[in-house]
């Protein structure tokens, strides 16, 4: 196995998007001075600058570049330097509006904003290389260059184009995962609605039709969608690896938030270092478990450390109501990123533009300069990171692992399901939730995962699933580990086929149970449980095949029928939770679950505390996080030691309301 470049800058690296190109020369030498009063040692450099570093086709002009390079390398701060390829200039589309992209309902969009191009565009690849290539050439061996940053934010603006160079690239996926038409209309299920096929230039993108689409047919296409940038971040990077094969590529994921575009299981082995962009939603009462659920999905997708490459200092600029983060939040989040993973925090951006799309965007220079709470916040965090140098290259240690799968996740969210409300990540979370809450650590998993050091494997949405995964999971139980599937999971195989005979499909015979209708329950709607309890979202008619009930409905047409079954199954344990019950209860079913499995909570802490651990060779660094704002003390090591003020905290140690403390223990045995 080939050793992938490291990022060489030390300890935790520290920083953000930095745009000199918006202002004068002048501020830049402020910016110089004020990175280092922050404690910045990395920054993002030329994301968004093709017009400028390529004025004219082939043309290439980088004495901005040299000039910004030298002044962060006299300062000591490294570069993330960029591919520019997220925002062609206006002369490429004039020479090559065929490389515009075509919405679904045939439209060609205009050029005026970032990432509008056609990913499947022979002129879009020749250029967006070529600019790559210059960038290689010449700046490989600079000294402030410590990681090359490929395009951004692939599949943003863009992940699908219904163009013709589209619909052709597509065929050629499907022949080459197919090989046959009878195959391909096998998996479609051409038979219905009279699609069958007969020549290959007769399948088409999903695009807008008179009715819905081949659900099949829809989950090819974002598959093919996904590969198809993956294709383009390969070819920039191959460029870019052949001219500094010491220097490791990335680029930022957007793994926050319902963005299920990319496959980015697929996608994590093909960076050196693997990145993410992390925005917190302004309708989301407790955005801290966001930032925990998406920092446990990063780490599992490195498996191991990361790095932040965007969040956000304060108010966005893209949503309905974009507000200030609270006292103390920006701190927060940025160490909760720590705790979960991140070996980097950066933002976009370094200084807050006063023109352009993003101007109401916040950054570590706010408009109102460095007389603001932003500005003290931001110093405050580089000091803290300094501070936590040693916690770099430690990981996170889990008995629990959580499925997540993009395939599954599309299936279950294409038209035409019993319920538009059950949606995949709402799914995850509610039973992420009152694991987070005891401080119970996480791993996420695909469905083929290597299962042997999870006492607990937890299947809360898995819509589709092929054999191989099915049998994965149910083999854990039978060998001895505890299993929990939620509803509507192993319902289609990897083509989106239902699997006959009874419901939950794959997973029929590891459950004993099996289940002939659903009876999805509308918004605002519940139905009692016994022992207490609601359950909302779903119901569905279950019979026992050899698992015994351990809840059933109290009211309604299905009352009596189980909800939460419990079976024996091999030498493990196969739960299923034929509905979602409501916040309280799951939690008290979970922690059922989890105890009888032998799972325990990395450390006890009060109500409010986020308990999170990291751990290296010789120590272990627990992070405690108040979000409740209530103070705590949490029992510790006699010689433990608190990073962020290097105090001694024998026994135990007291968290301020609102506060963040990290914690060393050294590891015995």
């Amino acid at each position: 196995m080939t050793t992938k470049p490291v990022l060489s800058v030390p300890g935790i690296a520290y920083g953000g998007d930095y745009n000199p190109e918006q202002w004068p020369e002048e501020v830049w030498l402020e910016d110089m001075r004020l990175m280092r009063e922050a404690g910045v040692n990395l920054v993002g450099v030329g994301i968004f600058s093709w017009a400028l570093l390529e004025p004219a086709e082939g043309v290439h002009d980088f004495t901005l570049l040299d000039r910004v390079l030298g002044l962060l390398h006299q300062n000591g701060i490294a570069a993330d330097l960029a591919t520019p390829t997220a925002a062609p200039p206006a002369w490429f589309f004039r020479a090559h509006p065929e490389a515009l992209p075509v919405d679904r309902d045939g439209r060609r969009l205009s050029y005026g904003s970032r990432q509008t191009f056609c990913p499947s565009s022979p002129a879009y690849r020749e250029a967006a290389v070529r600019i790559a290539g210059a960038l290689g050439e010449r700046f490989a061996d600079h000294p402030a260059v410590a990681m090359w940053h490929v395009h951004n934010e692939y599949g943003c603006h863009n992940a699908a184009c219904y163009c013709d160079a589209g619909a052709r690239e597509f065929r050629r996926w499907l022949r080459s995962k197919y090989q046959d038409l009878t195959a391909l209309n096998h998996a479609w299920g051409n038979a219905f609605w009279s699609q069958w096929v007969y020549d290959w230039d007769e399948s088409l993108p999903p695009r807008a039709t008179g009715a819905g689409p081949s659900p099949s047919q829809l989950l090819d296409w974002r598959r093919f969608c996904s590969d198809e940038l993956l294709s383009l971040y390969r070819a920039e990077r191959d460029v870019l690896r052949a001219a500094a094969p010491s220097l490791p590529a990335t680029t930022n994921f957007m793994v926050m938030h319902n963005t299920d575009k990319l496959d980015y299981w697929r996608w994590a082995p093909e960076l050196d270092v693997v990145s993410n962009d992390h925005y917190l939603m302004y309708d989301d009462p407790e955005p801290e478990i966001d930032v925990a659920l998406h920092g446990d999905l990063m780490r599992s997708l490195a498996r191991g450390p990361w790095f932040l490459m965007e969040h956000s200092t304060g108010a966005l600029n893209w949503q309905r109501v974009n507000r200030a983060k609270n006292p103390g939040q920006l701190r927060r989040n940025a160490l909760a990123h720590v705790a979960h993973g991140a070996d980097g925090i950066a933002y976009f951006q370094w200084r807050q533009s006063k023109a352009g799309a993003e101007q109401w965007h916040s950054a570590m220079v706010p408009h109102p300069g460095t007389d603001s709470r932003i500005w003290q916040d931001v110093v405050q965090l580089g000091a803290d990171l300094q501070a936590l140098a040693e916690v770099r290259g430690s990981t996170g240690t889990a008995e629990v692992a959580v499925t997540w799968d993009w395939n599954a996740r599309w299936a279950l969210e294409a038209p035409a399901q019993p319920s538009t409300e059950v949606r995949f990540e709402d799914l995850v979370r509610a039973w992420y939730e009152p694991l987070w809450r005891s401080g119970v650590a996480v791993d996420f998993v695909r469905p083929d995962a290597e299962l042997s050091a999870y006492r607990l494997v937890l299947v809360p949405s898995l819509y589709l699933v092929d054999d191989a995964g099915a049998a994965n999971l149910t083999g854990f139980a039978e060998r001895g580990g505890t299993l929990a599937v939620g509803f509507h999971s192993g319902t289609v195989d990897e083509n989106c086929h239902v699997r006959l005979g009874g419901y939950p499909g794959a997973f029929r015979e590891a459950l004993g149970v099996r289940s002939e209708e659903y009876f999805p329950l509308a918004a605002g709607e519940s139905l009692g449980l016994s022992g207490g309890g609601t359950a909302s979202l779903w119901s569905e008619r279950l019979r026992l095949a050899g698992a015994e009930a351990v809840t059933s409905y109290t009211e309604g047409m299905l009352t009596g029928v189980p909800a939460v079954t419990r079976h024996a199954y091999g030498s493990g344990t196969a739960w299923y939770l034929a509905t979602r019950p409501d916040p309280a209860t799951l939690a008290s079913l979970l922690t059922r679950i989890r105890t009888e499995a032998g799972v325990v909570p990395v450390r006890t802490a009060p109500e409010g505390v986020e308990v999170v651990r990291r751990r290296s060779p010789s120590a272990d660094y627990l992070f405690l996080i108040d979000h409740a704002g209530h103070g705590a003390e949490v029992a510790v090591a006699e010689d433990a030691v608190e990073l962020l003020t290097g105090r001694p905290v024998p026994g135990s140690v007291t968290l301020a309301a609102g506060e963040v403390a990290v914690v060393r223990e050294p590891r015995r045995g």
